[in-house]
């Protein structure tokens, strides 16, 4: 995986929501690529893990149990800190780019339809 890469070019293989896509990785993360469109993304958290996002294109509802939610846009980055449960959704398609350790479960101990392992998550 140790190549040049075009983010908008890496996007356009990615045909299913909620579906990240790793295209990298850096010590022990994942750089991964996401389209979110819609509320399927079950509330979870991630016990050990803190877990970056960065938004690409689009806008993305962040929501922080026990807090505000709040809409994140374009060129906007937030880290949900481990063990804190949280969800996503957005109204049309949104891009983000996740940053996880590799230990990171897609949706933390909770199965869901939309749920990946990490076999499913590689190219």
């Amino acid at each position: 995986m140790n190549k040049q890469q075009n983010l908008k070019n890496e996007a356009d293989t990615i045909t299913q929501y909620f579906s990240p896509r790793i295209i990298s990785e850096v010590n022990d993360q994942y750089v991964k690529l996401a389209k979110i469109k819609g509320e399927d993304i079950p509330w979870h958290n991630h016990k050990d893990e803190d877990e970056l996002f960065y938004i690409l294109e689009g806008s993305l509802l962040m929501e922080i149990e026990n807090q505000a939610s709040f809409t994140m846009k374009t060129g906007e980055l937030y880290v949900v800190k481990k063990g804190v449960n949280h969800r996503v959704s957005s109204n049309n398609e949104c891009l983000i780019m996740l940053i996880e350790s590799k230990s990171t479960q897609h949706t933390g101990d909770v199965l869901s339809e939309v749920t990946k392992n990490i076999e499913e998550q590689k190219y």
